[in-house]
């Protein structure tokens, strides 16, 4: 049995190739569980003793197909079954609309009324696997009380059974799906019934839960266009050209998972509408097909076009997989989504995506390869070379390699390290018309690509390049924010006679992680100044502003301009730029012999003061309006003592501002933290200061503090 230990060290299972013995221990269980608790369908997945995925191991009450896009599911992702195993708890998703909210990649694949839990399978040192189960959207809210002992207790035997096993060196794996006794073709139980529906002028379908047509009446068979014998056996979307679109086949499923009765209008061509209207059950649907003659009316005269495009189960497998790639944001993210999303609901083991850059392929990023020396062997590659990686490249045409045998015939000189894999999709990479990359999924068996998974395969690599090109164009933005706010920013504290300095700067986490809160010493003659003070923005243009102010602040500073000089000075200055932004500023002029401190305020947060003997108190300072508004506008200055082990706290309001809480508040904490630990060294103290601050730790805004501690030598 596949199954995972909590303690440390290998896992020791039996590889889940072995065919299942004995009786269908995981049908049986599934089967229970979803009547005793009265749930519609289910599933249950094993975990993999050589990878962290699950694999759906058997389905109850709906067709396999319905979960193409779970088939596998990397333990990481953001599913309920892999929730419930990560947390070892009941995931319970309640409502469409909660499933849009958590889980918004199985609501666009599945935009429909149900509700559904997902539990553990676990023994107290071992997880096996997962189970969901799912509920027409008639289900109350919440999972009752009994509906959870059930299923818990449901899952708490089947990990038992499957320890046993273990024990016993019985693998369990894959079984029969557990679905609805098919009908007999062509009849209703009675040759009388057959008769009575013969008659009937309007025309009847039965659908078993895979959507195959057991029963159709001579009325639907002329409605459909063709004899009964061409329909029986068959799907209405395959049989019926007409028919073959995927918002169909989509009704088909949304009757069947919220066994509710759903109806539509399809045109068979070349301008008859008819109406459809399917009735659900737990075994399959009756569909009843009539002539819709309003519809006809009213779209007389139109033209359309043929019919849709290809099969609904591709389409719902990429836009699962679309919904988390627009989730990624920097290259790094790109690999680790496709590792955790793509690669193993293709049964891929491994992946590298490689970028290309001066006429050579590059390592971006890789997962799965144990053998380093393989993946470094692709890195710097020319694209005049001949390998897979750069011909797909550089054609725009994607290759499959059934074989380790088949990639050496067609690449007999390629150079590269084995990895130990058997089989290879490699995918270029195209965004905008432009070739960013190739995306090699590796597979450690020899594996078939059929038709329809090369397209879903081709269709995955497009949203990757898309999802790639964004990302590279990210991290190029954010070197460049990051290179900018490095080269404003000082990149070591001026050492001034008498003051002890130490300052840490954090960037919002929101954007391009560059802000415009700036600090700065200035060594001037006959006294030292220090200054703080927040631009407007988390952007380069703020950047760039407080570039400037802190320039400015430098300039008016050297030339000897008292502290309210500096102040109006760089106000005007900002207002003469036609800068749209405004800025808050706190400006000291440091004399450490007197042990005394001047400070001009401009709109911003008060420092804060901690004495020789620990007490601390927020500096009530006069002060004028933020710079860039008034242009005559005066900020008149404030003398403070700044006796010898003083400590002065000054921050912008990234340190104490946070959505949801009170600022007045946050400054109390902060200053119970600052009389608590203040006589600490300065480093340790900026690192605890920030540490213990929420609003740091959440980082909505950009955050700056400098602490200047006054000292005996002078």
């Amino acid at each position: 049995m596949v199954g995972v230990s909590d303690a440390p060290g290998p896992v020791q299972a039996p590889a889940a190739s072995r065919a299942p013995v004995g009786r269908p221990v995981l049908s049986l269980a599934l089967a229970a569980m979803v009547e005793d608790v009265g749930a519609h369908s289910g599933a249950v997945y094993l975990l993999r003793p050589d990878e962290p995925v699950l694999e759906m191991a058997v389905t109850a009450g709906l067709p396999r197909a319905f979960a193409a896009p779970w088939e596998r599911v990397g333990l990481s992702a953001p599913i309920p079954v892999a929730d419930a195993v990560r947390g070892r708890q009941v995931v319970w998703v309640g409502s469409e609309e909660e499933m849009a909210r958590r889980y918004p990649r199985i609501a666009v694949v599945l935009p429909f009324p149900f509700a559904l839990a997902a539990l553990p399978v676990a023994t107290a040192d071992r997880v096996y696997g997962a189970i969901f189960v799912t509920w027409p959207g008639a289900h109350p809210p919440e999972l009752s009380d009994w509906e959870h002992d059930v299923l818990t207790s449901g899952c708490e035997r089947l990990a038992m059974r499957m320890a046993r096993a273990d024990e016993e060196n019985r693998p369990l794996g894959p079984e029969p799906d557990v679905l609805g006794a098919p009908g007999v073709a062509g009849t209703l139980g009675s040759v009388e019934a057959v008769r009575l529906v013969a008659r009937l002028p309007y025309g009847l379908v039965s659908l078993d839960l895979h959507g195959r047509m057991s029963f159709v009446n001579p009325a639907a068979a002329e409605l459909l266009g063709r004899p009964v014998g061409e329909l029986l056996g068959t799907l209405p979307w395959v049989s019926v050209p007409w028919l073959n679109d995927p918002m169909y086949e989509d009704r088909y499923r949304a009757s069947l998972i919220s066994q509710q009765v759903v109806s539509f209008v399809a045109l068979r061509p070349p301008g008859e509408w008819l109406s459809f209207r399917l009735y659900p059950s737990t075994s399959g649907l009756s569909v009843r097909i009539s002539r819709a003659r309003a519809v006809a009316e009213m779209t007389a005269g139109r033209r359309y076009p043929g019919p849709g495009p290809s099969r609904l189960v591709s389409i719902s497998q990429v836009l699962s997989l679309a919904g988390a790639l627009t989730e990624a944001v920097g290259v790094q993210d790109v690999v680790q989504l496709v590792a955790d999303e793509v690669a193993p609901s293709v049964g891929s083991q491994a992946l590298v995506v490689l970028g290309s850059q001066g006429g050579r392929l590059h390592v971006l990023g890789h997962r799965g390869y144990r053998d380093p020396r393989a993946v470094s062997a692709l890195d710097g590659l020319p694209l005049s070379e001949r390998t897979p990686g750069t011909h797909v490249l550089t054609s725009g045409v994607p290759a499959f390699f059934d074989s380790r045998e088949q990639l050496e015939r067609l690449y007999p000189d390629r150079q590269e390290t084995p990895d130990g894999f058997a089989a290879w999709a490699y995918l270029p990479l195209i965004a905008s018309g432009r070739p960013v990359g190739t995306c090699v999924l590796a597979y450690a068996d020899r594996h078939v690509f059929p038709a329809d998974e090369r397209a879903v395969l081709n269709s995955l690599g497009g949203l990757i390049a898309q999802a790639l090109e964004r990302a590279l164009l990210y991290d190029a933005e954010h070197r460049l924010a990051q290179g900018l706010q490095e080269s404003l920013l000082p990149h070591s504290l001026a050492r001034l006679p008498g003051i002890e300095a130490a300052a840490r700067y954090l960037p919002a986490t929101q954007g391009m992680e560059i802000g415009g809160d700036f600090y700065d010493l200035v060594p001037a003659r006959p006294l030292a100044a220090a200054v703080i003070g927040d631009v407007q923005g988390h952007n380069v243009t703020a950047a760039a502003l407080m570039g400037q102010i802190r320039t400015g602040v430098r300039a008016y500073t050297t030339v000897g301009q008292a502290p309210e000089e500096v102040m109006g000075s760089t106000n005007r200055l900002l207002i003469d730029l036609g800068a749209e932004l405004f800025a808050s500023c706190l400006y000291l002029r440091l004399d450490p012999a007197r042990g005394r401190a001047v400070m001009a305020r401009a709109g911003h947060p008060p420092p804060l003061l901690r004495r020789p003997d620990g007490r601390v108190r927020v500096l009530d300072l006069a002060g004028g309006p933020l710079l860039g508004i008034d242009a005559a506008a005066v900020y008149p200055t404030t003398e403070v003592s700044l006796a010898p082990g003083s400590v002065l706290a000054l921050y912008t309001d990234g340190l104490v501002e946070s959505p949801g809480m009170d600022i007045e508040d946050s400054l109390v904490d902060l200053g119970a933290l600052f009389a608590e630990i203040g006589h600490q060294p300065l480093e340790q103290l900026a690192d605890e200061l920030v540490r213990h601050s929420v609003a740091a730790r959440e980082r909505v805004d950009d955050m700056a503090v400098l602490l200047l501690r006054a000292s005996d030598a002078v």
